[in-house]
C-alpha cells in the first residue's frame, strides 16, 4: 500500500476480518453475502490491528505465474 493511499483510510470505519463468522452449512451465494455483509469493503479491512489493503496490478502476468515464480525461488 503506499503512503497515499494509508493516510486516506479512515481505521475507524474498517472490520475486522477476525470477528467474520462463516455458517459452512449455507450454499455458496450465501456464504459469500454473508462474508461481504460482515466485512464491508474486502479490498481494504482489519486483521487485528494491522490495515489489509488489495489491489491489482495492471499487467498480463497472472497471480498463477507469480506464484510459480515466487515457488521456483524456494528450491
Amino acid at each position: 500500500m503506499t503512503q497515499g493511499r494509508q493516510a486516506e483510510i479512515d481505521h475507524g470505519r474498517l472490520r475486522d476480518i477476525r470477528n467474520v463468522n462463516i455458517n459452512p452449512s449455507l450454499p455458496r451465494g450465501e456464504r459469500i453475502k454473508s462474508f461481504l455483509e460482515q466485512i464491508g469493503d474486502p479490498y481494504c479491512y482489519l486483521d487485528g490491528g494491522t490495515v489489509v489493503s488489495v489491489s491489482y496490478a495492471d499487467t498480463s502476468v497472472s497471480l498463477e505465474d507469480r506464484l510459480r515464480s515466487y515457488v521456483s525461488t524456494l528450491v
